[in-house]
């Protein structure tokens, strides 16, 4: 495919995506409609459609519309780029700019659209981050960066930079966490790595293993919101940890089992009786269902589809996961409330909730992560019986 043909196609999707499908599903159907495609276009296509959706807003004021094309137009304005060279409506490329597309456009100047974000939301993203928000809101229209969990019960951090160089993918150490590497050159590589296919490097992000490097001390531990896993497992690579994982939905888990067995570690899962059963622990990490704000650079679209109804429930669901994960902890036990959020409507003021129906309990500690060239944005909160 041709540069044009490229963004052609990337205009197909933002116009579905506008329609009410979600981008990964408009992907999906274009792909597969597209069998010409190489990976390198489908590659290229996605980032125009996931730098466009990170760009909502602004790529529309820039270029004069909320159209696929528009909003195409307005990005690559904001990128730089020779807009006559990809419109020119050869092959498969789009057709050239009108005289009123030409015209068409201007530099956002209303603050959610220089932002990037709702405007219902604007008021607590600012409660949430105060003097910080803008350059967090700045910070979630770049790319996010790909980092990598080291397997330390099977292998050093030097030697897993080795292996994965020998692969050519290069890699730097991260300053968040002892276990993290940041991925800079030869990320479509990873996949086939042997080093990743043997369990040694894993994929998640740094302020995530932060999160749990910090874990308080104890054997028998539970992840109670395990979803894909990779926080259990990163506990399970601890030594002396006996760790357990539990979901509401089992199928977020389905490849828990295969990444264990990859990466030498036993982490058997568990229904809600049998957590009830197993209980208590002591230690029961809880990243519960949020927003996801903290990682919107990642998953742009959410950005959008969230509504305040949706965060209002949120609240809701986080506030019962902790007040039945409490009834799980042994005395002296630890309770840990973890997020990918930013707002506070979703951090602070739960962990407050929290505390004011049980005092009983005390916060021994707090760590908001901001969202960084080094990782997503997370919040962390350790809780014990007094």
């Amino acid at each position: 495919m041709t540069p044009g043909a490229r963004v052609a196609a990337a205009i197909e999707v933002l116009d579905a995506v506008e329609d009410g499908i979600p981008a990964e599903q408009a992907l999906t159907r274009w792909a597969r409609q597209s069998r010409f495609a190489g990976s390198k276009d489908r590659a290229a296509v996605r980032d125009h459609v996931f730098d466009a959706l990170r760009l909502w807003r602004s790529t529309a004021a820039l270029g004069g519309g909320e159209t696929g094309r528009a909003r195409m137009i307005g990005l690559l304005r904001q990128q730089g780029e020779a807009l006559n060279a990809l419109f020119d409506g050869s092959g498969h490329a789009p057709a050239p700019l009108d005289a009123a597309e030409i015209a068409a456009g201007a530099p956002p100047e209303a603050r959610p659209d220089r932002w990037n974000l709702p405007d219902w939301l604007m008021p607590e993203f600012e409660r949430s981050l105060g003097r910080e928000a803008e350059q967090a809101a700045l910070a979630l229209q770049a790319r996010a960066p790909l980092s990598l969990r080291v397997n330390t019960a099977r292998i050093t951090l030097s030697a897993a930079m080795a292996a994965l160089r020998d692969e050519g993918i290069e890699t730097l150490e991260n300053p968040l966490a002892k276990t993290a590497l940041t991925v800079r050159d030869g990320a479509r590589r990873l996949r086939g790595a042997k080093a990743y296919a043997d369990g040694l490097v894993e994929l998640q992000d740094a302020s995530s293993q932060a999160v749990v490097a910090a874990l308080p001390e104890g054997v028998r531990c539970l992840d109670y919101c395990a979803g894909g896993g990779g926080k259990a497992l990163a506990l399970a690579a601890q030594p002396g940890r006996s760790v357990h994982a539990h979901d509401l939905e089992p199928r977020r888990m389905a490849d828990l089992p295969s990444r264990a067995a990859r990466a030498g570690a036993a982490v058997p899962i568990l229904t809600g009786a049998e957590v009830a059963g197993a209980a208590p622990f002591d230690l029961v990490l809880c990243d519960v269902p949020c927003s996801g704000s903290g990682a919107w650079r990642r998953s742009p679209e959410a950005k959008w589809r969230l509504t305040q109804e949706g965060l209002d429930a949120l609240a809701a669901t986080q506030d019962s996961i902790l007040q039945k994960a409490a009834g799980y902890v042994r005395p002296k036990g630890w309770l840990v409330y973890a997020t990918c959020s930013v707002l506070r409507c979703e951090n602070h003021d739960r962990i407050d909730a929290f505390l004011t129906a049980n005092p009983d309990w005390r916060c021994a500690h707090q760590r908001q992560f901001p969202i960084s060239e080094a990782g997503d944005g997370f919040f962390t909160a350790h809780l014990t019986r007094v």
